[in-house]
Parts: structure tokens; C-alpha cells; sequence
């Protein structure tokens, strides 16, 4: 209680005593009354408890908002220079790396950047496969980041078209023929996509606009949509255990910890080393075999000169596998749709009374190790030419794909599980 005196006004603190609770003078408190600053790091940063339990798997999350923010800095600049169009992107980009200062460096950045954020992308996603984060209460934090990967994949598409060197010319008649094959409305779609009767000059400059500024609104909206989903049902972790059921005398999860300071300074050991592996790709290998930056996309697209073997990125090559799997493009265009869309289902798919794969027998563990297994190699298999034993390798690894979804309902319940500690664990991984 305040002391006052005679006339009932609160009496001077003593010289030297420090007022208890916010500021509330100067340009902090003039801030937080105007805009709930405190309240937002106290809610989310300082007050937000996270499992005690993390372990590396749970970097990728922190690394996907930088590489996000590293692309939106670098496309920034890149765009100050940069004049879509079938006659100038090409002689744009090599104005940019060529004498512009630095934007060698801001073109390679943005490039590798974009290969970087699938890694961490996918990382990410097989870290909640194999802790089970998709399962309730989390559905819809997996369905926005489902489909933050989607938005990416649009991005990325886009922005690969961009240079209009060669394969980029090629891959994009290769997808955007894809939408052909949709009844009905398929031929229309693709002359409404192109802009034009083929890839052109109006294709450019949609995709310019798309990759620019309408996709990265929706990306960072459903950025924005997952971490409010992740506030809102906390974190899960190696255990696939719930924190918030077992609370302290003070109201916290007893097995939870502030997430700032003590991840913050994790996350921060995890930024460094993802910046000097960056920076030596960047700086000693930029095109990384061909596998980041093929070398046809150093020559201007070429409608009458086919590149020996057409190929997406490599984070796309997965899904083209499956796509060239069967002879017909109307089947394998629906195979590579089911085969984005099934990570969709994946909540209700999962029928196992536990989370964590700790906890998960023989079965769940043996499906994601081929699943993961068939993810690479149908990558591998669509970097390499359609013919002989490639695409009976490309038909067998789908199929392990699409079993690894649409089984997983009848190996989950009956797969033997492990029973859960209450508490969480600390293994020495």
C-alpha cells in the first residue's frame, strides 16, 4: 500500500528507491500506452514456456524465419535492378552480377537462399513426422505450415523463371503445360497462366508481379497464422508429452522454460553456424554441382535449343520422379498433386495412441525410415533422364511414398507402442 500524507497525496519515494512494476515514465512507458510492446514480448518471448526437453531437430524452425527474412532483404535489392521482360531479364541478371556492386553476391545469396530455405523447410517437416506434431490439439499449426510450404513452392517456381536463362525457359513449359491436363478447364487455364498462346513476354512479367509481391503477402500471412497456432497450443517436443498438464505452484509447466532467454541463445549458436555454411557455399561453390544453379540457365532461353535433360531444382525433383513414374501426363500430373496434398492428411491419417516415434514400435519406425529413404532417392532419380532402370527405380520409390500415407491408418493401430513417461525425458542426442 502507498504511504500519503496530511493532505492524502502519495508521499515522495525515498532518495535512491526504485519504483516496483513497469516504468512509467519517459519514452517506454509512452510507447507501451500507445502500443502493448511489453505485453507482447511478456506474453510471447519472455513468458512463452517451452519444453525443456528441445534438441537440434528443433532449430530448423528459427532458421526457416531467417532464411524468409534473408529472402524478402535480398529480393528487395534484386528488384532495383531487375527488368522483367523476354528481352531484358536475362541481360538484367548478368547487369547485376556483373556491375552492380556487390550484386554478385546478393544474386548468389538470393539463389542459394532459396535452396537453403528447402532444406530447413524439409528438415522442419520430417522433425514433426518424427515427434508426431501434427497430431491434435496441433492439426491446424500443421495445416498452416502445410501450406506455407505450398506458397513456397509457388514462390520458388516463379522466381526460378525469372532469369530466363534456358532451363528456366524449359521447366516452365514443363509445369505450366501441367495444368493442361486438367478436364475442362485445362487449356484455358494454362492460355489464362502463360498470358499469352506461349511462355512470352507476358509470363514474365506475371510471374514478376506474383513472385514479388502477391505470394510473399500470402506467405508471410500463413508465417504470421502458423506462429500464432504454435503460441496458442505450445510446442511439442521429443516425448510427444504435453507440458502444460502438469503446472507449478506459479502456474507454469513444470517442465517448460522461458523461451527467451534460455532458446534465444541456442537459437542464436544455430544462426551462426547456419551463416558460415552459407557463406561458403556462396562464396566457393554457388551453383553447388549444378544442383542449385544448372549450367543451362547461364545461356538466354532458347525456344528452339531443348536442354539435353529438362529437370526442376532439385527440392521439386522429388515429385517430377513421380510425375515422369507413368507414361501418361494426365495420371502422373494427378499422382504429383496427391503426392503434395497427401502431407495434408496426415493428422488424421496417424491412428497410434502416442506421438513420439520413442514411443512407436517396429512398424511406424521401419515406414518413416523408407519413407524418408524413397523421398531422397525419387529426388536423385529426378535429376536423371527418363528411361531404363531410372524410371522402374522412380515407380518403385513412389510407391513406398504413397504407402508410407494412405497404410498408415492400419500400421499405426496396430503397431505395439511404448509406454509414455509423465514427466519428460533427456536422452544423450
Amino acid at each position: 500500500m502507498a504511504v500519503k500524507t496530511a493532505t492524502g497525496a502519495p508521499a515522495p519515494l525515498p532518495a535512491g528507491a526504485a519504483a516496483a512494476g513497469p516504468a512509467t515514465k519517459g519514452f517506454w512507458a509512452w510507447l507501451n500506452r500507445r502500443l502493448p510492446v511489453q505485453e507482447f514480448i511478456s506474453s510471447q518471448i519472455t513468458g512463452y514456456y517451452a519444453p525443456k526437453n528441445f534438441n537440434i531437430w528443433y532449430f530448423f524452425g528459427s532458421l526457416a524465419l531467417v532464411v524468409l527474412a534473408l529472402q524478402l532483404v535480398t529480393g528487395i535489392f534484386l528488384t532495383m535492378f531487375y527488368k522483367p521482360g523476354e528481352l531484358t531479364s536475362f541481360d538484367s541478371v548478368e547487369y547485376i552480377m556483373r556491375e552492380v556492386d556487390f550484386g554478385w553476391l546478393i544474386r548468389y545469396l538470393h539463389s542459394t537462399g532459396a535452396s537453403a530455405f528447402f532444406v530447413v523447410v524439409y528438415l522442419h517437416m520430417f522433425r514433426a513426422l518424427l515427434y508426431g506434431s501434427y497430431k491434435p490439439p496441433r492439426e491446424l499449426l500443421w495445416l498452416f505450415g502445410m501450406l506455407v510450404y505450398l506458397a513456397l513452392m509457388a514462390e520458388a517456381f516463379m522466381g526460378y523463371v525469372l532469369p530466363w536463362g534456358n532451363m528456366s525457359f524449359w521447366g516452365a513449359q514443363v509445369i505450366v503445360n501441367l495444368f493442361g491436363t486438367i478436364p475442362w478447364i485445362g487449356p484455358g487455364l494454362v492460355l489464362w497462366i502463360r498470358g499469352d498462346y506461349a511462355i512470352a513476354d507476358a509470363t514474365v512479367n506475371r510471374f514478376f508481379a506474383l513472385h514479388v509481391a502477391a505470394v510473399p503477402l500470402a506467405l508471410i500471412l500463413l508465417v504470421v497464422l502458423h506462429l500464432v497456432a504454435l503460441r496458442q497450443t505450445g510446442s511439442n517436443n521429443p516425448d510427444g508429452i504435453e507440458i502444460k498438464a502438469k503446472l507449478g505452484p506459479d502456474g507454469h509447466p513444470l517442465d517448460g522454460i522461458p523461451f527467451h532467454p534460455y532458446y534465444t541463445v541456442k537459437d542464436f549458436v544455430g544462426v551462426g553456424v547456419f551463416f558460415v555454411l552459407l557463406a561458403l557455399i556462396v562464396f566457393f561453390v554457388p551453383t553447388f554441382g549444378g544442383l542449385f544453379l544448372e549450367s543451362p540457365n547461364f545461356e538466354p532461353a532458347n525456344p528452339l535449343s531443348t536442354p539435353e535433360h529438362i529437370a526442376p531444382v532439385w527440392y521439386f525433383t522429388p515429385y517430377y520422379a513421380i510425375l515422369r513414374a507413368v507414361p501418361d501426363q494426365r495420371l502422373g500430373a494427378l499422382l504429383l498433386l496427391i503426392a503434395v496434398v497427401s502431407f495434408l492428411f496426415l493428422p488424421w491419417l496417424d491412428r497410434s495412441p502416442v506421438r513420439s516415434m520413442r514411443y512407436k514400435g517396429w512398424m511406424s519406425r521401419t515406414a518413416l525410415a523408407l519413407f524418408a529413404v524413397s523421398f531422397v532417392m525419387l529426388g536423385y532419380l529426378g535429376l536423371q533422364p527418363a528411361e531404363g532402370v531410372y524410371v522402374l527405380l522412380a515407380r518403385v520409390f513412389a510407391v513406398i511414398y504413397f504407402a508410407f500415407f494412405w497404410l498408415m491408418p492400419f500400421y499405426s493401430k496396430l503397431d505395439p507402442v511404448k509406454p509414455v513417461p509423465d514427466r519428460v525425458t533427456y536422452h544423450a542426442h
